[in-house]
């Protein structure tokens, strides 16, 4: 992955084309990056893989973005521009107030309502550039992936897609081992022995 000083200094180049990839049945990612992307060691897991082509796909972004933006300079507000971005490649149907399926999981028939990224996909991604951040260099203080009006977003669109879409997004409840409970040992009778 490149550190945030390269990508800071990278951002003169030519870029090419950001290349985002829908996220599919089998892939729940909302970017990859262009197919030119570095070499990546053979071990590496699959939320890593994921990780390292979101960083380079965000990269590829600042390159693109008009006048080019460094990372260094990059801040909340360049995130939550990123994330409206990506909103035209998305796959889920978000219903409007004004649709006769507002609130409906499964509506009956076709309706012209937008197509937009799952705030699920969103989430996650958010998730890996924060870490990718931190893990090339970033302060942790000045991380733009967690500024307060990127969580703010995220939650309003969470909020948005349950009403409009009629689905309920629940924490997850953690899972606590079952306590042993402690039996009282009984007294011994008096007189045995």
């Amino acid at each position: 992955m490149d550190s945030i000083q390269d990508m800071d200094n990278s951002n003169t180049e030519d870029a090419g084309s950001l290349t985002p990839n829908l996220a599919t049945p089998n892939n729940n990612s909302v970017i990859a990056a262009p197919s030119s992307s570095s070499a990546s060691p053979t071990s590496s897991s699959r939320y890593e893989n994921q990780k390292r082509r979101d960083w380079n796909t965000f990269g590829q972004y600042l390159k693109n973005h008009r006048p080019p933006l460094s990372l260094s300079r990059c801040s909340g507000a360049h995130v939550l521009e990123f994330l409206r971005y990506l909103d035209q490649f998305g796959k889920t149907k978000v219903h409007t107030p004004i649709c006769p399926f507002y609130g409906h999981p499964n509506p009956p028939a076709p309706c012209p309502c937008p197509l937009r990224q799952a705030w699920g996909s969103l989430d996650a991604l958010i998730g890996r550039l924060r870490a990718a951040f931190e893990e090339n260099g970033g302060n942790s203080e000045a991380n733009p992936f967690g500024a307060r009006a990127v969580r703010l977003y995220l939650r309003e669109v969470r909020d948005l897609q349950s009403k409009a879409r009629g689905i309920s997004y629940e924490k997850k409840k953690r899972k606590r081992p079952p306590q042993q409970q402690q039996i009282p040992s009984l007294p011994q009778p008096s007189g045995a022995s």
